[in-house]
């Protein structure tokens, strides 16, 4: 019996029936090749829906006053026709003359059959380059290999349209050309916005939350819902995964070590130095120093710099904003010398009054110590002018980067910033890391903060030679596990793209303060125009812990109380406040789950057998 050959011109199936035409397996093969191609930088539509829930209003009032919140631009996502749920670009098909795809790279060590440096991983937002490098050294192994994502391969329904188009004799579409990273589209190239220079494909909301296995848990039988991202943020696998591997294979101390996993342990911290220096801008590694968090940072810069160059009569100028750690650290320096605090006031919205500051400085002015994002009401100070203003007075400027570092692109070059710190675990890191980025001409001035080993070059009983920024401020063994997991948190952040978590947490937002401004007895706390996804409210008729623990029993996890931040909330007549805070893996059902409450607790309140 002859079996027919699916590629010979009018063979007959078993049927005794003819077999439409089909391609012979070079054109097969070139579509094949053009397919997969493509997948890696497919454009894909969001998964989750808060820009069609959010787009429609071009702006949003959030006070009596007038302040206003306007939504971010949103970009026309690509139709999907045959009415899927927007989980697939649908493909054009390609012209016959179809490009060469290059063969793959194959890592260093693998083509030799040795083993790549960490086990697979099915998170795919994981970092591309090993930590385990030197200072312009290229990686010898990827410490991860490219895996398969969890969105953005061909449905069904694209693959039998397209083979419907072939069995039909139908001609192929031109292709649309390449973009300059050697991508395709699928689609209609005329409906498809232009991707902005270095943009990234948005991220899948739902891939994202896998990869955060905290978020499967259940508080009260409810799938927990967590909006306490100010507080802290909870870590993807990758970090996990990346801290458990050093554990399990690298641990040592550091730098001094003639021993394999001494080397391992020092690349591995060193080369997370590295990538925080690229995730600030900063000019040096040398400028990146690890503390335990932004309160120690800023610690280390008051027993330093300010112990050193702030005296008697000198003034040093915060904000009403300032997190307690910003506050209490100058007071005690004031004290210690003689200093003088002065305080930038805000305005009924919660915005910094420039004008006020302009008054401040003086020539006794040594130090301005101001927060770019406020942790109690979200507001996103003008931070450059801050600075501007500042340097035009012979002051320096301290950033307090806590909170704003996970929700927007911070480069301190560009913004001229003297000092700089952050948190970790606010960034999808470990907790009980750190840093200081400090401007390279002020560390090598500054003294050492602690003493012990590690930061000296030489010790005799008569004087010690200390080691240069940065050793000379890491006394001792350093959270070395720690700062490796930062760097793994911050490949992540990086994967994923800031500019895409900012415009995605700032739709959000706009989606919470509408729904908390539409019920009755919810007074917003701080109607800034510019505003990270904070959003601190009170309800009439309850104190902000029945609030709390109503949310917590329904699975959701908000703060309430203070903040840390007693000056801003005394500054609006409470003392404080529920504060929902959200991240780029919360969504818009679970800002449903929470508006539900609030509004249950303002129709109850009072009511007949409530």
């Amino acid at each position: 019996m002859t079996i027919p050959t699916p590629t010979s011109k009018g063979a007959e199936g078993l049927s005794g029936a003819p077999l439409p035409d089909l391609p012979d397996e070079a054109t097969l093969g070139a579509l094949a090749s053009a397919f997969f191609r493509a997948l890696p930088g497919a454009a894909l539509p969001p998964a989750d829906p808060v820009r069609a829930q959010v787009a429609s209003a071009p702006e949003l009032s959030l006070a009596q006053g007038g302040s206003r919140l306007a939504p971010a631009p949103v970009a026309s996502d690509p139709v999907d026709p045959v009415g899927g749920a927007g989980a697939f670009v649908v493909p054009q098909a390609y012209a016959a003359a179809l490009p060469q795809v290059a063969p793959p790279q194959v890592p260093a060590g693998v083509a030799e059959g040795l083993p790549l440096a960490v086990p697979g991983s099915p998170y795919y937002f994981i970092g591309e380059a090993s930590p385990y490098l030197q200072s312009g050294a290229a990686p010898a192994l990827p410490e991860n290999r490219v895996v398969a994502r969890s969105f953005g391969l061909p449905g069904e329904g694209e693959l039998k349209a397209l083979l419907a188009e072939i069995a039909a004799g139908r001609p192929l579409a031109d292709a649309p050309a390449a973009d300059p990273g050697g991508r395709f589209y699928f689609i209609d190239a005329a409906k498809v916005p232009a991707a902005e220079p270095g943009a990234r494909a948005p991220f899948d909301v739902n891939a994202v939350r896998r990869d955060f296995p905290i978020l499967q848990e259940r508080v009260n039988g409810k799938p927990l819902v967590w909006f306490d991202n100010a507080a802290t943020t909870h870590k993807p696998q990758a970090v996990i995964d990346r801290l458990a591997h050093f554990y399990a294979h690298e641990n040592s101390n550091i730098h001094r070590g003639a021993h394999e996993l001494a080397a391992r342990a020092t690349d591995a911290y060193e080369a997370a130095r590295q990538k925080v220096q690229r995730f600030l801008g900063a000019g040096s590694a040398d400028e990146i120093i690890f503390v335990r968090g932004a309160t120690e940072a800023i610690n280390l810069v008051a027993k330093t710099w300010g112990v050193q160059n702030i005296g008697e009569g000198d003034e040093i100028v915060v904000s009403l904003l300032e997190h307690h750690a910003n506050i209490v650290p100058w007071q005690q320096l004031a004290a210690q010398v003689g200093a003088k605090i002065r305080v930038i006031p805000v305005d009924d919205n919660g915005q910094l009054k420039l004008d006020e500051l302009q008054k401040l400085l003086n020539p006794r002015t040594r130090l301005v110590s101001v927060t770019q994002v406020s942790n109690a009401l979200g507001t996103v100070t003008p931070i450059k002018q801050v600075i501007d203003m500042a340097h035009a007075a012979g002051a320096r400027v301290l950033v307090d980067g806590a909170q704003s570092v996970s929700h927007m692109r911070v480069n301190v070059q560009a913004l001229d910033a003297d000092f700089f710190v952050f948190s970790g675990h606010k960034i999808f890191g470990p907790t009980g890391i750190g840093v200081v980025y400090g401007k390279a001409a002020l560390l090598e001035q500054m003294p050492p903060w602690q003493g012990g080993g590690n930061m000296i070059a030489d010790v005799t009983f008569e004087r010690t030679l200390f080691q240069p920024a940065p050793n000379k401020f890491e006394a001792g063994t350093g959270n070395i596990a720690d700062a490796v997991g930062l760097g793994a948190a911050l490949d992540y952040v990086e994967r994923i793209g800031l500019e895409n978590i900012a415009r995605y947490e700032h739709d959000l937002l706009v989606y919470a303060t509408r729904g908390l401004s539409s019920i009755a007895g919810v007074r917003l706390i701080g109607t800034a125009a510019d505003k990270a996804s904070v959003a601190s409210f009170v309800l009439a008729g309850y104190s902000t812990e029945e609030v709390g623990r109503a949310l917590n029993e329904e699975g959701i996890a908000v703060r309430s109380g203070h903040h840390c931040a007693q000056p801003i909330l005394r500054r609006f007549g409470v003392e404080t406040t529920v504060r929902p805070s959200l991240a780029f893996y919360n969504t818009c059902e679970e800002i449903d789950r929470m508006l539900a409450v609030v509004r249950r607790l303002a129709r109850g309140k009072g009511r007949v057998g409530a």
